[in-house]
Formats: C-alpha cells, sequence, structure tokens
C-alpha cells in the first residue's frame, strides 16, 4: 500500500514539474489534473482490493486515506515550493 502510493506520488510530481516548466502558466491546471488522476487511481486500487482480499473493514479504509492525504500534501506542498521559485524570476 505504501509503495503504490509512493509510486503514483512520485509520477504525478515528475509529470506537474515537466508541465510546469513547459508552460508555467498552466501550472496550476497540471497540478490539479496530477491531484485528480492521482485521486481516481487510488480509488480503484481500493475497489479492486477491497473486491479481492474480503473483511478488510474500516481500518483498512482509514489506513489507506491517511497515507493519501500524508502523500497529498507532500505533493502539494513540494509543487507550490517550485510554483515560488518560479514566481521569484
Amino acid at each position: 500500500m505504501f509503495g503504490f502510493l509512493a509510486g503514483i506520488t512520485y509520477i504525478a510530481y515528475l509529470l506537474v514539474d515537466i508541465g510546469i516548466k513547459r508552460n508555467p502558466e498552466a501550472g496550476i491546471m497540471a497540478i490539479m489534473g496530477s491531484i485528480a488522476v492521482k485521486m481516481l487511481f487510488c480509488m480503484a486500487f481500493v475497489l479492486i482490493y477491497s473486491i479481492k482480499v474480503k473483511g478488510i473493514g474500516l481500518i483498512f479504509l482509514l489506513n489507506f486515506f491517511s497515507l493519501y492525504l500524508l502523500f497529498s500534501v507532500f505533493e502539494v506542498y513540494c509543487l507550490l515550493r517550485n510554483l515560488r521559485h518560479q514566481n521569484l524570476k
């Protein structure tokens, strides 16, 4: 679970970083798009995992979405830090 979230966050971060470097005006749209795609992949992961493994319960969902929020906060913080550097130039 941790590896999946780390991998999808890393891929989303790289794609947004490339998008911001290509067109800084569309940086916010790139960030919002990556967050939406990441959320869809995470929802699909939870759905597939809950269908495959019976009886995971509420604890799995709480653990998964607490990790999801942690990675999302990290991603948004890093991306906004990069945008702040571009505004200073």
